[in-house]
């Protein structure tokens, strides 16, 4: 696992989305195409404004893929993740991607999650942006997580520290308007991903951070799995590093 520690959040972000973005140019070249995710919340705002400033990337030899969205909210809601995506990214991409698959929490939720864990089968992923949540949640898999289970997407319950994090940042008016359920990609099927870029600044986040890196791997700290994948890089900032007893690059 490499650390890299930027002086700012900002500074954090356009490095962890340089990082992927090299990547990204290197799976096509050699490929002619490439499988990539975005992920969402407060921690990816600068990474995606920095991914769209990138050059030279063929946009429309990527095909991409979300972590999560809430059961029963509709596209149209401030906390929609397919809203978020689309108004902070998708339609800002200066091509059009090959191809652009949304998670939808509504409607038949199991049917949803056999669409997409056919989809992302057939997509084996080259790189993977993600968070850490302040529960040290991966993607919506809130501890204790699922290590074992094959299946790509699934539907999770919320607990209350996600829950409340949600609410924190602003995405709802109370905590009760917060959904209890989710669909997420799993652990594993994350885990498959061939290159993990995770970005989590600020200080809410250092407990989960030095846990995830520095503590053993357990289900009840779900993103310490990330210990076990050979190509993780992980992008703080001295606020969430602070708890480090070994600080990164």
């Amino acid at each position: 696992m490499q650390i890299t520690i930027s002086p700012n959040r900002t500074d954090n972000g356009q490095a962890a989305a340089a990082f992927g973005a090299t990547r990204l140019r290197e799976v096509i070249a050699q490929r002619g195409e490439a499988n990539l995710i975005v992920a969402t919340g407060a921690s990816q705002f600068e990474i995606l404004e920095a991914l769209l400033r990138e050059k030279e990337i063929a946009w429309d030899k990527v095909t991409f893929f979300h972590l999560d969205e809430y059961v029963g909210v509709p596209v149209g809601h401030p906390a929609s993740f397919r809203k978020y995506l689309w108004e902070r990214f998708h339609s800002k991409l200066p091509t059009p991607a090959r191809a652009f698959h949304y998670v939808s929490g509504e409607g038949d939720v199991e049917a949803e999650c056999n669409r997409l864990g056919a989809l992302i089968t057939a997509h084996p992923i080259d790189v993977c942006f993600a968070g850490v949540g302040e529960n040290a949640h991966l993607a919506f898999n809130d501890p204790p997580a699922d290590f074992e289970t094959e299946v790509p997407y699934l539907v999770v319950d919320l607990d209350e520290a996600c829950r409340r994090q949600q609410l924190g940042e602003g995405w709802f008016g109370s905590l009760e308007e917060v959904p209890a359920r989710a669909i997420s990609m799993s652990i594993r099927q994350i885990m498959k991903s061939k290159c993990i870029i995770i970005t989590a600044p600020d200080e809410r986040k250092a407990k989960a951070i030095a846990d995830s890196i520095e503590g053993p791997v357990t289900h009840t700290v779900p993103s310490s799995i990330l210990q076990q994948h050979n190509d993780t890089h992980v992008f703080l900032d001295p606020a969430s590093a602070g708890l480090l007893s070994k600080k990164g690059s």
